[in-house]
């Protein structure tokens, strides 16, 4: 589910959204997310300071509490 989530908030913003590509790997405590973007879009994805992958983190974390497992989120360049 998490996944479905990063790939659809990922898309939304930015230009190339079939570029997107989320890949899950799992852990036993906890999941990591590698999100790739088209080169020119990482920046949106990103934001400035920081602060659109920190949102994007902080939904994710609050949508993986149900689930009792930690998941990270991983943005690929």
């Amino acid at each position: 589910m998490e996944k479905d989530l990063v790939e659809y908030i990922a898309k939304s913003l930015v230009d190339e959204p079939s570029e997107v590509t989320v890949t899950m790997i799992e852990g036993e405590k906890s999941t990591i997310l590698e999100l790739k973007v088209a080169p020119s879009d990482i920046g949106k994805v990103i934001g400035k300071q920081g602060r659109i992958a920190k949102a994007v983190r902080t939904i994710l974390s609050a949508s993986a509490t149900k689930s009792g497992k930690r998941v990270v989120l991983e943005i690929l360049d």
